[in-house]
């Protein structure tokens, strides 16, 4: 057992009984991003987390202990996403990553942002010509 088999164990069991990762979220009583980058592998969840996650999900007491494993973030497969709506990330901080780097310094000086310490929300903005993805980091 590892902590890939864990993440495949989830996402099959979400896909055979239809969980939604908000329910998921709100059972955990964090936010779907986040919950949603600790099923899949990119975050560590405390026991009483991966004990709530565990349930949901038909996992052992074995595989909730990999939830609590602090993992190997980094999630992509390939060196540039083939994938189309995550190469569009991709995209955007290779056209705009620059500029974005030299606004942050001029408004905050040399240094880091915190990819760990931040927010995350996703959601859907009505559009005439179509819904529209809203993503606020």
């Amino acid at each position: 057992m590892n902590r890939l088999e864990v993440t495949e164990k989830i996402i099959s069991t979400k896909v055979t009984k239809g969980i939604k990762w908000e329910a998921v979220a709100k059972k955990v009583g964090l936010s779907k991003e986040w919950v949603t980058a600790a099923c899949l592998g990119q975050m560590t969840l405390n026991a009483e987390q991966a004990k709530i996650v565990g349930k949901m999900f038909g996992l052992t007491v074995e595989e909730q202990k990999w939830l609590q494993v602090a993992p190997y973030k980094g999630s992509l497969p390939t060196l540039v996403p083939t994938d189309p709506l995550i190469y569009r990330w991709y995209e955007i901080v290779n056209v705009y990553g620059s500029t974005i780097k030299e606004l942050i310094h001029e408004e905050f000086g040399d240094g880091i942002m915190s990819a760990i310490d931040f927010s995350m929300d996703i959601v859907r903005q009505p559009d005439p010509k179509g819904d529209r993805v809203n993503v606020v980091l």
